[in-house]
């Protein structure tokens, strides 16, 4: 049988998966897992290095292809320069592949997409010039001020330097525009951090302790799939970054068997975590209304084997308020992780920094106080309610803390580093919230814990 022209590879999954999202931005992951499924293990390593790098690096690679482009960036057509960024990315970026293979099978993705000839053989004499000066590349990755590209829209550097000074802001993006680690953190229902650490060495599997979590490890380097890792099929480990995992820890030190509510589920990374923390006994509602992430949500809680003592629950918090009476309400302790701009973990999604604008963080922070404000009605008195994002903007941050405080008198802000290990106790700020940057070595989070009087 004669195979076909052309096949599915690496650099057509990049362009396809960047086009899709120029028109429509949709989560970067969630389109190039849809579009990647077909792909083999080494070509689509190499498919999401390429998208995820250009997200990463966009504005240092149009300043190379406005250098070398006849035509202005705002005049070609939208997939002319994705196509172009994912052959320049690799021509800058990724010296170990031939600059032949780099330009000669990013164009053939214009022949499979049937674009006119012309515009095949403009893209094609773009990316052959840079080749040609493939050598001089590195001097493109700074400004014109002789700074590096932050690769991160203006505004939200202009909002980062008010908030953090410019050193700070610069070395956030250049954070955010690297691979980030792959955190891990033991389910110590199944094992200790020493023994799960000395079985991963075992299996040629390199790691570290993590640096602020007690319960973290950072593996360096793994090439294959995460399903792959060892323990991961028995639930020895959950992913999560070592920030998210002080989170939970504001919950720990329960008196005794607690009533919990997890209300703003997700995947379950936090979920799991809490049931290793609470004291025996204990009941954890979770809840996550989206049906593709509760169905993730029931796996993982499945894999770890918490499935005796979660019980999930398909449903917002609102139309748990409504429930009479709300099931196993009131809770002794409630976590509200609530849905938020992201840009704590920019480095982790990096299509984030393009996806916002500024005027979504007004419509986060509504949504974000009418979370507290139903949760609120669900915490029994002298409960503790913890709320955290993973952003960094006060708007979504403080500012949802204070107004919540200023009408509803009963509760206060609680420092939070009493409820963290003694190595990221230095990340509870002076008002005594938790607040993490990438700048420490983990991703950005925010949470605030706040106790309703008795």
């Amino acid at each position: 049988m004669r195979k076909p022209f052309f096949e599915e590879n690496a650099r057509s999954v990049a362009v396809e998966t960047l086009s899709q999202w120029e028109e429509r931005p949709l989560p970067i992951d969630r389109i190039f897992t849809a579009r990647a499924a077909r792909l083999e293990p080494a070509e689509r390593r190499l498919a999401r290095t390429l998208v995820y790098g250009v997200l990463r690096r966009r504005d240092t690679l149009d300043a190379v292809i406005a250098h070398y482009s006849r035509h202005s960036l705002d005049q070609l057509e939208s997939r002319v320069l994705t196509t172009l960024r994912v052959g320049v990315f690799q021509l800058f970026f990724l010296s170990r592949i031939p600059s032949s293979a780099a330009v000669n099978t990013t164009v053939n993705t214009m022949k499979h997409a049937r674009k006119p000839s012309w515009l095949v053989g403009f893209v094609n004499g773009v990316l052959r010039r840079i080749a040609a000066e493939r050598a001089n590349l590195a001097g493109f990755a700074l400004d014109s001020n002789g700074l590096p590209h932050t690769n991160h829209p203006e505004w939200l550097c202009s909002r980062w330097c008010k908030h953090f000074g410019e050193e700070q802001m610069r070395a956030i993006c250049a954070i955010n525009n690297t691979e980030p680690v792959l955190s891990l953190r033991v389910n110590t229902r199944k094992n200790g951090r020493a023994d799960f650490l000395a079985q991963l060495r075992k299996n040629g599997v390199s790691a570290q302790p993590g640096r602020i979590s007690p319960v973290g490890l950072v593996v360096d380097g793994y090439p294959g799939p995460i399903t792959t890792l060892y323990g991961y099929e028995v639930g020895r480990f959950q992913v999560q970054d070592e920030g998210a995992q002080l989170v939970s820890m504001l919950l720990s030190g329960l008196p005794g068997p607690s009533r919990v509510l997890d209300a703003c589920a997700g995947l379950g990374g936090k979920t799991g975590h809490l049931v290793e923390l609470l004291p025996a006994g204990s009941t954890l509602l979770a809840l996550e209304p989206d049906g593709h992430r509760y169905r993730l949500l029931l796996e993982n809680i499945n894999r770890l084997g918490h499935e005796k003592q979660v019980q999930p629950l398909q449903a917002t918090v609102a139309a748990l308020a409504r429930k009479k009476p709300p099931p196993l309400a009131p809770f002794d302790a409630i976590l509200i992780d609530a849905p938020c701009s992201g840009t704590g973990v920019i480095r982790r999604q990096p299509d984030i920094r393009w996806n916002r604008q500024p005027a979504d963080l007004p419509k986060y922070a509504e949504q974000q106080g009418a979370l507290l404000h139903q949760a609120a009605g669900l915490l029994k008195p002298g409960g503790l309610l913890v709320y955290a994002t993973c952003s960094l903007e006060p708007e979504e941050n403080m500012q949802v803390v204070e107004h919540f405080l200023a009408s509803r008198k009963a509760f206060t802000l609680e420092p939070a580093a009493p409820h963290l290990p003694e190595q990221a106790k230095n990340l509870a700020l002076e008002n005594g919230v938790l607040a993490t940057l990438p700048t420490d070595g983990c991703d950005g989070f925010f949470a605030a814990c706040l106790r309703r009087a008795l």
